[in-house]
């Protein structure tokens, strides 16, 4: 949705928080590349990726290039039973069964083992969503179980998280706000949703422990047909989403609606995530500088602290929680260099509220504009997924998106902190 052409360099830093900052603690181990696995088969676009509890590793995706304007088609999904060294494409079902989208898909597992895949419909002649679907498997994956959870005029951007104890939580937004629904019985049944946030889009959602949930509303909404400047916030539930209270984010930041203000940062997800302790967690981008906030009390104050800053513009960022003390934090820079993705892990102590952060080298996804016109990379999404595995390593997926080499599909990346 960016024009990236006109994505210009910005090496100054934007204005620093009055709220308290943390400092970072000085990293004693290094952030290490491992592998690197690129899946080629059909474009994998803003792709997702959990790792079930056999052990088997599960990514999903849409394929802008390849559906086209069928807003029908099924979602894509691929499994890997060897650590992420081969991979083979799921059947997650018929459209005939619901399972349908071509665009924004999110995928997460429960811990009893249930998958559960939120597919989203666009029509790319309209510039608007029509329909959440979401999907559920009890079976690894094997068979699934689909339904709308809306079918109107600019649905846009769902999330899917499920909480400790089993139950599934799902948000979406439209022309009518933020909508939130959830299932107590591994997704055979959703209940009716109810409007959370009257206006605004559904920017990330989180789920902690002990009916912890967080929702960060933006402005931009509708597939950016919608924009509020008012809808800037978080909603926080201690209930597991019965009641929320409203609160606001931490640090400084603007919005563009236009996407073609070249000194903007371009915004969409700003994520969120929750630690074992009940410390919320927010990143975001203040231009070149890339933020850390943590809060102890549901979002009411935070201390802050910069993880990383950047000679260019810091910009769509993503954030994941290994449901302990370790974060993952993703978000891609476009400096003179060029474009290139970020990682950093922060680990992060409850009693003094500062995290340990390990950045990663910058790595250059192979992901294209869409166009034979000219070459520039481009990040084919709005976001860069990251997960803990189960032996402490973290997994990347970026998608493959190269038409001047005819190569589509997705990359694989394993990194492992390893000490110096």
């Amino acid at each position: 949705m960016t024009d990236w052409k006109s994505l210009l360099l910005l090496s100054s830093c934007m204005a620093i928080s009055t709220v308290t900052q943390a400092q970072v603690v000085p990293p004693a181990a290094v952030l290490e590349l491992q592998s690197r696995i690129d899946h080629l088969d059909t474009l994998a676009r803003e792709p997702m990726i959990v790792q079930h509890p056999d052990g088997a590793l599960f990514v999903s995706g849409y394929p802008s290039q390849v559906s086209g304007k069928d807003w029908t088609v099924p979602p894509l999904l691929w499994r890997s039973d060897d650590d992420g060294n081969n991979w083979e494409r799921g059947d997650v079902g018929p459209k005939e069964s619901g399972a349908q989208g071509n665009s924004d898909v999110d995928l997460s597992v429960g811990p009893e083992g249930t998958l559960y895949m939120a597919s989203m419909g666009f029509n790319r002649e309209t510039r608007a969503g029509t329909h959440i679907a979401m999907g559920s498997s009890i079976d690894t994956g094997e068979t699934w179980n689909w339904q709308f959870l809306s079918q109107n005029r600019l649905d846009d951007r769902p999330w899917v998280a499920v909480g400790e104890n089993g139950t599934a939580h799902a948000i979406w937004n439209g022309s009518a706000g933020v909508s939130y629904a959830q299932s107590i019985d591994q997704g055979a049944a959703w209940n009716a949703p109810t409007a959370i946030a009257p206006r605004g889009g559904s920017s990330h959602l989180a789920v902690g422990t002990n009916g912890r949930l967080a929702v960060r509303v933006s402005p931009i909404g509708a597939s950016a047909n919608t924009f509020d400047l008012e809808s800037d916030y978080l909603l926080v539930s201690t209930d597991d989403g019965a009641t929320w209270t409203k609160q606001e984010p931490p640090g400084r930041i603007e919005w563009d609606p236009t996407f073609a203000d070249p000194t903007a940062v371009p915004r969409w997800v700003e994520p969120l995530a929750w630690t074992a302790d009940g410390s919320l967690h927010h990143v975001w981008s203040e231009g070149s500088i890339v933020k850390h906030g943590v809060s102890k009390d549901l979002g009411e104050t935070w201390k802050i602290s910069a993880i990383s800053t950047s000679y260019g513009i810091a910009f769509y960022p993503f954030l994941t929680s290994d449901g302990e003390d370790k974060l993952a934090a993703t978000w891609f820079v476009k400096d003179a260099q060029g474009l290139s993705a970020r990682l950093a892990q922060l680990n992060y102590s409850p009693h003094t509220a500062a995290v340990e952060a390990h950045e990663a080298a910058p790595f250059v996804p192979d992901a294209w504009e869409e166009t034979v016109a000219y070459k520039s990379l481009s990040p084919a999404g709005e976001y860069i997924p990251v997960s803990f595995l189960a032996n402490g390593d973290l997994a990347v997926v970026s998608p493959v998106q190269n038409i001047h080499d005819d190569r589509w599909g997705f990359t694989f990346w394993r990194f492992s902190l390893v000490s110096e």
